[in-house]
C-alpha cells in the first residue's frame, strides 16, 4: 500500500516532471518562432520600406517625366498658339492694306466718275447750245424759203445758179489748192529719192554700222523663243531697252537697230547672255537687260580709265574718266566721239611742244573739250562747251583747261593759247576727209527731239523713239495717266511732233498704260 503510494507519488513527479519539461520545450520553441517571426517581420518591414522608397522614387520620376511632358506640351500649345497669333496679326495688317488699297481705288474712281460727270455736264450744255443755233438756223432757213415762194420762177432760178457758182468756185478753189500741194509733195519727194539715193551709196555701209547690232544665235529654232508666245518676249525686251529687234530671214542671226549706241549695247549683251542661259520670260529679260547695264556702266569706267592711260593722264577724277569712256557711246556727225577726243588731244599735245606750251595741260584739255556733249540736256543747260568747263571746274580741274572747254567754239573768250590751239585741234579731227557724216546726226538728233517732245508731257515715264523714227513709245505713269487721258497724250504728241519737226513720211505715236498687281506669298 505505501509502495502504491509512493509509486503514485512517483509517477506523479514524473508527470509534473514532464508537463515542466513540455512547458520548458514549448516556451524554448515559442520563443525560438518567436524570434523567427520577429526577424521575419523585421525583414518584411525592411524589404516594405525598400520597396516604398523604391516606388516613391519611381513615382517621383512618373512625376517629374509627367510635369516634363506636361509642361513641353504646354510650352509647345503655347507657341503654336503665339505663331496662329501672329499669323492672325499679318493676315488682318494685310487686310487692313489691301482696305486701304480699295479705299484709294474707290476714291480715285469717284474722282474720275466726277470729272466725267462734269465732262458730260459740259458736253450737255455744249448740245445743248448747238441745238438752240440749229433751231435758230432753221427758223432762218424756213424764213428763206418763204421769201423764195413768193419769188417768180425766174428769181428763184437765179438765185439758185448764184449759190451754185458760190459753190463751184469754192470747190474750184479747194481743188487748185490741193492741186498745188500734190505737185509739191511730188517734187519733193522726187528730190527726196535723188537724195536718198546718194546717201545710200555714198553712206551706207557707214550708217548701218552706226545704227545696227547684230547677234549671232546658235539656231533658228531660238527665233521663236526670243519672240516668246504671242511676242511678249521681244516687246518686253523692246521696252526695256528702248532699240528694235528685226527678226527677219536671215539665218541664226537677230537685228538690233537703235540710234542710241548705249542702249543698243545693253540690248546686245542682254540678248547674248539671255540666249546663252536659255531661261527667255519678261521677268528673267528684266533682271538680266539690269545687268547688262551695269556691265555697260563698268565697260564705260574701263574705256575712260584706258584713255586716260593711252595718253598718259594721271589724277583725273573718277566721273570725268566715266564722262569721257560714255563718248565711245555717242557719234558726232557720223564720227565716234571717243575716236574724235583722243585724236583731238594727241593733236593738241604735238602744237603745244611746238609752241612751247604744256603738253600734259593740252593733252587734258583735248581729251574733256566734248564731255558736255554725254550729259543730259534736261540735267544741264547750255551748249555743251559750257556744260563740259563747268563739269571740269566741279571736278578740280586747272582754270586754264577750264577756260580752254569753255571758250573752243568761241562762245567765251579764250584767255591763254589752250584755248585757240583746242579751236585748232577740233577744226582739223572734225574736217578731215571721211571723218563725219551730217545725214546721220541730222537722223539722230531728230529721233533725240522726237523722245525730248514726249519726255515734256507730264506723267510720262520713259520713252522711246523706234522703228528708225517712225513710233514713238511712250509708257505712262498708271496712277498719273488715266486711259482718257493717254488718249487725249497721243493727240497733243501728235500735234507737237507737226509743229516742231520736219520728217519724211508719217510717225506712229503710242501711248501705252500698263497696271501690275505684286503681292508676295509667305
Amino acid at each position: 500500500m505505501q509502495f502504491d503510494t509512493m509509486s503514485s507519488v512517483a509517477m506523479g513527479l514524473v508527470a509534473v516532471g514532464c508537463v515542466l519539461a513540455g512547458w520548458v520545450l514549448r516556451w524554448f520553441f515559442a520563443n525560438k518562432n518567436l524570434r523567427v517571426a520577429e526577424e521575419r517581420a523585421r525583414n518584411l518591414t525592411e524589404f516594405a520600406t525598400r520597396e516604398a522608397e523604391t516606388r516613391k522614387k519611381e513615382a517621383e520620376l512618373a512625376a517629374k517625366d509627367l510635369l516634363l511632358r506636361v509642361r513641353q506640351d504646354f510650352e509647345k500649345e503655347t507657341k503654336d498658339r503665339r505663331e496662329e497669333v501672329s499669323a492672325a496679326e499679318k493676315r488682318i495688317l494685310q487686310k487692313e492694306d489691301n482696305l486701304e488699297k480699295r479705299v484709294d481705288l474707290l476714291e480715285k474712281k469717284e474722282k474720275d466718275i466726277a470729272m466725267r460727270v462734269a465732262a458730260l455736264h459740259q458736253e450737255e450744255a455744249a448740245l445743248k447750245t448747238k441745238n438752240d443755233e440749229l433751231l435758230t438756223l432753221i427758223d432762218e432757213e424756213k424764213k428763206r424759203l418763204q421769201a423764195i415762194a413768193v419769188m417768180s420762177q425766174d428769181e428763184a432760178k437765179a438765185l439758185l445758179l448764184s449759190r451754185v457758182d458760190q459753190d463751184l468756185l469754192q470747190e474750184k478753189a479747194t481743188r487748185i489748192r490741193r492741186m498745188e500741194e500734190e505737185i509739191k509733195e511730188n517734187v519733193d519727194k522726187t528730190a527726196r529719192n535723188i537724195i536718198a539715193i546718194a546717201i545710200q551709196r555714198c553712206a551706207s555701209d557707214h550708217t548701218a554700222e552706226t545704227t545696227l547690232s547684230v547677234v549671232p544665235l546658235p539656231s533658228d529654232e531660238m527665233k521663236g523663243r526670243i519672240i516668246g508666245r504671242e511676242g511678249r518676249n521681244i516687246r518686253a525686251l523692246e521696252m526695256a531697252t528702248g532699240v528694235d529687234i528685226i527678226i527677219d530671214d536671215t539665218p541664226e542671226a537677230v537685228t538690233i537697230s537703235g540710234f542710241d549706241m548705249v542702249r543698243r549695247e545693253i540690248a546686245r549683251i542682254a540678248l547674248e547672255n539671255l540666249i546663252a542661259d536659255g531661261r527667255i520670260h519678261p521677268g528673267r529679260i528684266e533682271e538680266v537687260v539690269e545687268k547688262a547695264k551695269k556691265e555697260i556702266e563698268n565697260k564705260i569706267k574701263e574705256e575712260g580709265d584706258k584713255a586716260a592711260f593711252d595718253l598718259g593722264i594721271h589724277g583725273m577724277h573718277a566721273e570725268l574718266l566715266k564722262l569721257v569712256g560714255r563718248l565711245k557711246y555717242r557719234t558726232s556727225f557720223g564720227q565716234n566721239a571717243l575716236v574724235h577726243t583722243k585724236e583731238v588731244a594727241r593733236l593738241m599735245a604735238l602744237m603745244a611742244t611746238q609752241l612751247g606750251l604744256d603738253p600734259k595741260i593740252a593733252t587734258r584739255t583735248g581729251l574733256l573739250h566734248d564731255i558736255g556733249k554725254v550729259v543730259s540736256q534736261e540735267a544741264e543747260e547750255g551748249t555743251h562747251a559750257i556744260v563740259g568747263a563747268n563739269l571740269a571746274k566741279k571736278y578740280g580741274e586747272n582754270d586754264i583747261i577750264v577756260n580752254a572747254v569753255a571758250s573752243h567754239h568761241d562762245e567765251v573768250e579764250s584767255t591763254t593759247l589752250y584755248g585757240n590751239i583746242l579751236c585748232a585741234a577740233d577744226a582739223i579731227s572734225a574736217a578731215r576727209p571721211g571723218a563725219r557724216a551730217e545725214t546721220l546726226e541730222t537722223y539722230v538728233k531728230r529721233l533725240e527731239s522726237l523722245e525730248k517732245i514726249a519726255n515734256s508731257f507730264k506723267g510720262v515715264e520713259k520713252s522711246y523713239a523706234l522703228q528708225a523714227g517712225r513710233e514713238i513709245r511712250i509708257m505712262v505713269q498708271p496712277d498719273k495717266i488715266n486711259d482718257d487721258e493717254a488718249i487725249v497724250m497721243a493727240r497733243d504728241v501728235r500735234k507737237r511732233v507737226e509743229q516742231e519737226l520736219e520728217y519724211p513720211g508719217q510717225i506712229k505715236v503710242l501711248v501705252m498704260r500698263e497696271t501690275r498687281a505684286t503681292e508676295y506669298a509667305k
